[in-house]
């Protein structure tokens, strides 16, 4: 019977693996799930990645695309990472933070896709959030694919509460048996979150000045959310060098409004923001943008960190 006794093993391995290849490439063998049955969820970087885990609770994985201390807005992904992003049962991202991230997920043919820029109203906030903004003579040169549209939602907790229960449908569309519990899970999360932005009310009452100062402008919503004025060194790229002309201005803004404190974040540089207080004799504190967390952030989750923030603005604001 053995007619064709020169088909070695290899070939048969190879004609295995091709075979696999193909199965995978159009049928869904990639189920969205983990060996052990739960949905794989993609976040893009740490916001989403707390949503997905605080709302997905033991019934989902969550993967986080952007590694903690890397600045999300410069992330690049590995082929590999976009790989797995197509093996996703659900993604968590907001469109407009990350371009690499944005044009993967378009490619990914994922089904069940959280965008939080599409969960809650993005507003336009300028490079400096102050009622006036300034432009640095032409207007088109932003690169971001809405110009000046503010990502930083997730640092207004009603705004990020607006998400949360957005992705809350998402993961309920992708694991439908386990719907209840989603549901539960983001009740919990928004109650937390109702009660944070009590404390944000409550601990910014008596304030003796309504302006700061940041590194980048990262903080719009949330100084929208409380009545106060966000002055930005740069503007929404944590990157950018401000001019000598805005350098004269926040001066001038520091002793109009009586400002006592320069912040500057745990992942950007904050060389600008330390020589500024210097000139100014201003102390320098720091408000994390939660764009991800590491040793050095003051807290361990969004919501230890967001008190911490809260402190630091209390201390900065003075109490009349």
């Amino acid at each position: 019977m053995n007619v064709r006794p020169h088909i070695t093993t290899a070939a048969v391995a190879g004609a295995a693996v091709l075979g696999l290849l193909a199965l995978s490439a159009c049928s869904p063998t990639t189920s969205g799930r983990t060996d052990d049955g739960k949905l794989k969820v993609t976040a893009s970087f740490y916001p989403m990645q707390f949503l997905a885990q605080q709302i997905g609770g033991s019934h989902v994985e969550v993967s986080n695309l952007t590694a903690p201390g890397v600045e999300p807005h410069d992330l690049e992904l590995t082929p590999q990472q976009t790989g797995h992003l197509s093996q996703a049962g659900a993604i968590v991202y907001l469109k407009g933070l990350q371009p690499a991230v944005d044009s993967a997920i378009a490619q990914s043919g994922v089904k069940h896709i959280a965008d939080a820029a599409k969960l809650t109203p993005m507003e336009v906030h300028g490079p400096e959030v102050d009622g006036h903004h300034h432009t640095t003579g032409d207007n088109h040169s932003h690169s971001e694919s809405e110009p000046g549209q503010d990502p930083h939602i997730w640092l207004d907790p009603v705004k990020f509460a607006q998400v949360a229960k957005g992705v809350n449908t998402t993961l309920a569309a992708a694991d439908p048996q386990h719907k209840a519990d989603y549901q539960k899970n983001t009740d919990v999360l928004v109650k937390k979150l109702d009660a944070l932005n009590t404390e944000f009310v409550n601990g910014l009452k008596n304030r003796a000045s309504d302006t700061f100062i940041t590194t980048h402008a990262a903080f719009g919503y949330l100084a929208e959310r409380y009545g106060l004025t966000e002055e930005a060194i740069s503007g929404l790229d944590p990157e950018s060098e401000p001019s000598a002309n805005r350098i004269k201005e926040l001066h001038a803004l520091a002793q109009t409004h009586h400002v006592s404190t320069v912040f500057f974040e745990t992942l950007a540089n904050p060389a600008t923001a330390k020589t500024l207080a210097g000139d100014l004799h201003l102390k320098t504190d720091v408000l994390d943008p939660l764009e991800g967390i590491t040793k050095k952030s003051r807290g361990t989750d969004y919501f230890s960190v967001q008190r911490a923030n809260l402190t630091a603005l209390q201390k900065a604001l003075g109490t009349k």
